[in-house]
């Protein structure tokens, strides 16, 4: 009897031990202590992948995460040199009631499944071309490249998260055609497209870029997040607007613009933009109005923009595009640069701005049963991208702040949809 004691009390001992050890977690705290803030997004998404359970701790130091532990994340973490700490059941609970104190602006988030991201890219793509897949290269999140044929075949549906190329979605080539007409790389760009669009069956490249748009649309409307920067941004708009007019001058679909295309604009269309006006001459490197041009910049050393502050509790899906270690964060130059407030709709949340001005970086919006997201600029560590610059290496830029808000995006799909109440 004594002997089936023993055995009846090491049975017990064992189980409460491993309800202990599983209560474990790993704490990847994201505020400035972090070594590597960018390769934690990528830590978090691969754990997602592998099933295990993660929490986002919106405004709790950084943005920090819980994972349920394991030995082979833990050993992941310490392999790409993101800072972490294992800690107890009890350590967890504590940091949870700390988080969802009503008097703290903070919340948990609990992420269950990795979105499976498709980037959408031309052929003869390079990572460094665009910030986002830098970014997703550099944390190490895989990632689908595609390109009209697929979006034109309906395989959208296979995606939870598209992010847009620095992209003319107007059929103009970028507005290049001034300074580059001549170069080698615009003449094949040009060739590229219109094999393209012929291979679909549309007579010039700028239909086939708006059915694109019209598709994208309706995969947003069905569900769909969308993620865009640059002059994937207004130019896609653009074209939502200008879907039965053309817009485009002789020297880019080989017959004149409408004369009327300004007066035939439908807003209604649109996901963000209103009341823009067009930028018609072909020379201007420049869609329309909606962009802030440099001379309204002024000097890059005070080019700043500032995140606004969200009730983590209340506003959980514009507080998680906003996580990071600072609220102050240098500003950058694109294609399209930043948004003017005045042609912003007034459905759309403001998520960045430089502050007393209309210079808008940052915003979000609802469309259908999906959103988007618009981050304007080309690449967060690099002011002023030019055409052939070298790459940006994120090994040297690991604490990014103006980064980490591009790969907010890639876990804000895998929230809770309970959660997310707005």
């Amino acid at each position: 009897m004594k002997n089936y004691s023993i055995i009846f009390v090491f049975i017990l001992v064992c189980i409460f031990s491993q309800r202990v050890q599983s209560q474990d977690k790993i704490f990847i705290p994201m505020d400035l202590s972090q070594s590597d803030h960018l390769k934690s997004y990528g830590i978090t998404f691969r754990a997602l992948e592998k099933g295990y359970k993660a929490d986002w701790l919106l405004n709790y130091r950084g943005g920090s995460f819980l994972i349920d532990f394991s030995e082979e994340v833990a050993r992941e973490c310490l392999i790409e040199g993101v800072k972490f700490e294992k800690i107890s059941g009890a350590s967890a609970i504590s940091i949870y009631s700390e988080v969802q104190n009503e008097d703290n602006n903070m919340d948990v988030i609990r992420l269950e499944k990795a979105p499976k991201i498709a980037v959408y890219v031309p052929p003869g793509f390079q990572p460094w071309d665009d910030a986002v897949t830098l970014a997703l290269e550099y944390a190490k999140v895989p990632y689908d490249k595609i390109w009209n044929d697929e979006i034109l075949r309906g395989e959208l549906s296979k995606y939870d998260w598209l992010h847009l190329h620095h992209e003319d979605f107007t059929g103009q080539y970028g507005k290049f055609y001034a300074s580059f007409s001549n170069a080698q790389w615009y003449i094949e760009q040009q060739m590229l497209y219109e094999k393209n669009a012929a291979k679909n069956g549309f007579k010039k490249v700028s239909e086939m870029m708006k059915e694109v748009a019209r598709i994208i649309k309706s995969y947003i409307g069905n569900g769909g997040f969308l993620f865009a920067m640059c002059s994937a941004t207004d130019s896609y708009d653009i074209a939502l607007a200008a879907e039965n007019i053309d817009i485009c001058a002789t020297i880019y679909d080989g017959d004149a613009a409408d004369p009327d295309a300004q007066s035939k604009l439908d807003f209604s269309k649109t996901l963000a933009f209103t009341n823009f006006r067009l930028e018609m001459n072909p020379y201007i490197y420049e869609y329309s109005d909606i962009d802030i041009q440099p001379t309204e910049i002024g000097n890059m050393e005070n080019d700043y923009f500032t995140l606004f502050d969200f009730s983590a509790k209340y506003d959980p899906v514009p507080t998680m595009l906003t996580q990071s270690h600072t609220n102050v964060i240098r500003g950058f130059m694109g294609q399209t640069t930043m948004f003017r407030k005045e042609l912003i709709k007034s459905s759309v949340i403001l998520l960045a701005e430089r502050q007393n001005t209309n210079q808008v970086r940052y915003i979000h919006g609802n469309f259908g049963r999906g959103t988007f997201t618009f981050y304007a600029g080309h690449d967060p560590e690099d002011y002023q991208h030019a055409v052939g610059d070298p790459p940006t290496d994120l090994n040297l830029y690991k604490n990014s702040p103006g980064y980490r808000l591009i790969l907010n995006n890639i876990l804000f799909p895998a929230a809770t949809k309970k959660k997310q109440k707005t």
